[in-house]
């Protein structure tokens, strides 16, 4: 039987060192850069799918259209993406085998990408994370099996899940990644122009 996975996409941030412009609404090949990392995920038969939403929320629900996802707010989303991540793995099902975490600012992910780490996790494994590894490089998405769902939901402030690899390295399976779409995201205005080259 398939494994049941969740995801959740974190396009909280409030895009400080881009500029003044949410960089999540900004156009990369046609469509707004958040849609990238939520098809990615669709792709994979991720369900449900929750975007985590904080700074210009409701921008961010209508450039994602009609896509079959759900919304939760984050309103201490100024505090740093640990606190997404909380918000976002406590509104997913405890009746999922794992949660694959994507971040909402990637404009080179596709859903190859997201269905190899899915592909490569093993339900009888709860406590797995896969992780997609190019070159030596650790990136996303990163699905972590169900037993880690409660360390998920304590997360706060800015220390992001990269904690919980740390503290459970045996529990980390390093999945080869296709190309570095899996470690390009957009911080800056001269990483977006990159992107739509």
């Amino acid at each position: 039987m398939r494994p049941r996975i969740a995801a959740i996409v974190l396009a909280a941030g409030s895009s400080r060192r881009f500029g003044p412009d949410n960089k999540l609404l900004e156009p990369v090949d046609g469509s707004p850069l958040v849609t990238h990392a939520v098809d990615a995920v669709l792709g994979a038969n991720a369900d449900p799918v929750v975007i985590v939403t904080g700074y210009d929320a409701e921008a961010v629900q209508r450039a994602l259209g009609d896509r079959t996802v759900s919304f939760i707010h984050n309103r201490l989303h100024d505090q740093g993406m640990g606190s997404s991540l909380a918000v976002g793995a406590r509104a997913a099902p405890g009746t999922v085998d794992g949660v694959l975490i994507a971040l909402g600012d990637m404009s080179e992910i596709r859903p190859e990408h997201a269905c190899d780490v899915v592909n490569a996790f093993d339900p009888a494994r709860a406590d797995t994370i896969c992780v997609p590894v190019f070159e030596g490089r650790r990136g996303h998405p990163v699905l972590f099996g169900s037993g880690h769902l409660a360390a998920l939901r304590t997360l706060e402030g800015d220390i992001g899940a990269r904690s919980i690899l740390e503290a459970n390295p045996d529990a980390v399976l390093e999945v080869p990644a296709r190309d570095e779409g899996v470690l390009r995201d957009i911080d800056t205005t001269a990483d977006l122009q990159l992107g739509r080259r």
